[in-house]
This record gives structure tokens, sequence and C-alpha cells, in this order.
């Protein structure tokens, strides 16, 4: 068995869980969050910088990954692993998700989707099983399955189609996967249809998957209406399996999704604002480029234990910062990372110690967006 998933503790007034996933490369404690390395690289950090802010496991794009340098490349290179010197377990998506953001330059059939690289303009078919064959030959951990998603809004009838092919291209992905060494991840769709979430929900769920992922969530739906997804479709999935709430990762909306049962959680957000100038605390973002922190001496969040609070100022960040310094993106990227990943640890000892309920109030009285 490639994957273990053990539940060691529930949260008596929540649907909040800890648990623990066992894999080829490594145990990762849940509930987790999960870097993203688009590229085979966590923006702006180097692995060992992304390990000591705690990650346990860490994200690749099948997509981007796929168009340069090439699977087959990384294979040659030792395997994705090897390939961005990256020890611990990994994530691939299957780049559905990608795919489907092209807008004008894919087409979606039966088969699969055709698309336009948005690099060279070429032509290429991601399909169910081109998705697998792409995964196991970077050989990450943990493999989604080819899924497609739908934009927010959209219509009922053009979400259920597209959950139905989500669920033949599932039984597709099982069928083409023949590494044993890998975990195949199903991937729940229905939009913000809640009998569609329950359908699909139950449906995945049947197919048996090692662990089962919600996707086409935090698409530009409002928060409220994304925990009420949440709500419908949780209870659906298994309790011995890890839940994945795919492309989730601001403070509010992890705490949401751990009181919903969620166990897994990853966004490019930590990162990319950290580009824009902005740091992610408890209390909510801190845009650090704003004149207000130019004399601030104090770092970027009383009490982190990151490097980059330990050891510079908000002053200096923003000044990095104002000047398009590439340590500036570094510095606070090894902030957000590092802050997301605590604040996990924090909810993980809260369900432990049974007071999970009182940890969510007392942030939610604390934090604004």
């Amino acid at each position: 068995m490639s994957l273990s998933f053990t539940l060691k503790k529930t949260c008596k007034d929540t649907m909040a869980r800890r648990g623990r996933i066992e894999t080829p490369h490594g145990a990762i404690e849940t509930p987790v969050f999960m870097p993203v390395g688009t590229q085979a690289t966590v923006k702006a950090m180097t692995p060992e910088q992304v390990k000591a802010a705690g990650a346990e496991i860490v994200l690749a794009n099948t997509y981007h990954l796929y168009l340069r340098p090439g699977h087959e490349l990384v294979a040659e290179a030792g395997g994705l692993h090897r390939f961005m010197n990256w020890g611990k377990p990994i994530l691939t998506d299957s780049g559905g998700f990608q795919v489907f953001s092209l807008g004008a330059l894919r087409k979606i059939t039966e088969e699969g989707v055709k698309f336009q690289s948005h690099l060279d303009g070429s032509r290429h078919m991601l399909s169910p099983e081109k998705a697998m064959e792409i995964e196991q030959t970077l050989g990450a951990d943990i493999i989604m399955a080819f899924d497609e998603c739908t934009a927010y809004p959209a219509e009922y009838n053009t979400v259920a189609a597209a959950m139905e092919r989500t669920h033949r291209w599932a039984q597709r992905c099982k069928k083409a996967k023949a590494r044993d060494d890998q975990a195949l991840f199903g991937i729940v769709q229905g939009g913000t249809f809640a009998d569609l979430r329950q359908e699909s929900a139950k449906a995945i769920a049947a197919m048996d998957f090692p662990g089962n992922a919600i996707g086409g969530l935090s698409v530009g739906e409002p928060k409220p209406l994304m925990n009420d997804m949440l709500d419908v479709t949780t209870p659906l999935l298994p309790e011995n399996k890890p839940r994945y709430l795919m492309g989730v990762g601001s403070f509010d909306c992890i705490v949401d999704g751990v009181a919903r049962g969620v166990d897994m959680f990853d966004c490019v957000l930590q990162t990319r604002v950290a580009r824009n100038g902005t740091a992610l605390t408890r209390r909510g973002r801190v845009v650090i480029r704003n004149a207000t922190y130019s004399r601030d001496f104090s770092p970027i969040e009383e009490g982190c234990t990151c490097y980059t609070c330990q050891n510079y100022t908000r002053a200096y960040v923003r000044h990095l910062i104002k000047t398009s310094e590439i340590l500036g993106a570094t510095l606070l990227s090894i902030h957000n990372v590092h802050a997301t990943i605590q604040f996990v640890n924090d909810i993980r000892t809260a369900i432990e110690e049974d007071r999970f309920a009182a940890f969510k109030d007392d942030f939610f009285a604390n934090y604004h967006n």
C-alpha cells in the first residue's frame, strides 16, 4: 500500500480531525498545509528554507512540468524528488485546473482536453490516461485524478455534465494507474449546487480511492457558500481516508475547513502575496509595502519564530519590496509559509487537547480580512 491514514483524534464539538498519513517518502501529520511548488520550486525559496519553515509535503504542477522541462527529462534526472532536491512527500495535481483556466485555448471532449500551450501556442491533448502517464513519470507520492473544473457562476446543467464527466474520467485514471508506490486521489466536483456535491461525494467515495479531494471551490464564490458546500460534502466522504480541499490556504478558510472535517490544504496565496509585498498574520493581512511601515522596526508578526521575524524588521522588508530586491520576496515568502504551517500546527495541538472550538472562536474574534 502506497499510503495509509490513521485517524488519531476527533473533535467532540466540530468535525475537526487529527491524523497521520504515511507515504513512501515519510509521514504527514494532519491537518496539514502544503506549500505549492508549481514548477518544482516553491517560488523565491530554497528547499532548505521550505523545510526550515516546517513543510512536510509540497505540491508540483503536472501541466507546467509537462510543458517544461518535460516529464521525461524529470524521469531522466531520477524523478521529481531528486530533480528538485526534496526528500519528503510530494503531491502532483493532474493539470486539470490549469487546462480549464486556458479558456479559448482549450476544447473539452469526452476523450480529454485539446489545448494550446500558453508558452508557445503548441497543440496538446491531455486525457485521463495522459495525465496518469505524466504523473507516474514524475513520481510524486500522491497523484490526482484528471477532472473537469467549472467556473463560478455556472449553469446547473453545465456543472452537472462536468461532474459526470469527472466521474467517468476518475474511473479511467484508476484503470490507467500502474505504479504501486503512488496513491491516486479522486476529486469531488459539483460547483455550488448541494445536490450535485452530494451526488459527486457518494460517487467518488464508492470508487474507493486511498484519499479524496474536494475541487472546484475557492474559485470566486463567497466564503459562506464554500462552507455550505463543505457541510454537505465532507460527511459523505470516508472517515478512514484523508480529505483534501484543493486550492484553499487563507487562515480563515483553513479554520473553517478543519471544522468541517478537512485534513489537507494547499494554496499559492502564501508566496503570491509575498511577491506583492503582503504578509499573512493571525490577525489578518499586513501590506508591508505601505508607507505606514517605513519606520516600523518591529518584526512582521510579534511572536513569530520564522527566520524573517527573528532577524528583520518591517521597515527593512518594505525597503526591499519598494526597491524590487529579490530578497524581499524571499523574506516575506519565508514568513507566510512558516506562519501558515505553524498556525496549522497549533490547530492540531488544539484538536489533541480538546479545545479546537475555543481556538476557532478566539481566532475569528481577532481576525480581519
